[in-house]
């Protein structure tokens, strides 16, 4: 299964919104199931810049190879476009690691 881990990047802590999906997507691996971590583009952000709008774009690409996707908490737009988009084409979205586990 491809999960993709969706949340908060720029609203609140940017290091801790990057930690926290790093450590959503290695419980997805651990368990045997591949994770799409878009935080992870924060690095290549660092080393080149690029405007909201096309990391969101790549986003959208990246979601809609994606069998379900992991929301976590927290204020963020594009988590809130990323969970419609999920929704709109019928890939099932659980609140948080624990609620994908149970499935």
């Amino acid at each position: 299964m491809i999960v993709y881990i969706s949340g908060p990047y720029t609203d609140g802590d940017v290091a801790e919104n990057v930690h926290e999906a790093i450590w959503a997507g290695i419980s997805v691996l651990d368990y045997g199931h591949t994770p799409i971590v878009p935080h992870l583009s924060h690095f290549m952000h660092i080393i080149a810049p690029r405007r909201w709008e096309r990391w969101i774009g790549m986003d959208m690409d990246l979601l809609r190879t994606a069998d379900a996707v992991i929301h976590l908490p927290g204020p963020s737009k594009g988590a809130k476009l990323e969970v419609a988009e999920a929704k709109r084409l019928g890939i099932p979205v659980y609140e948080g690691v624990a609620e994908w586990l149970k499935r």
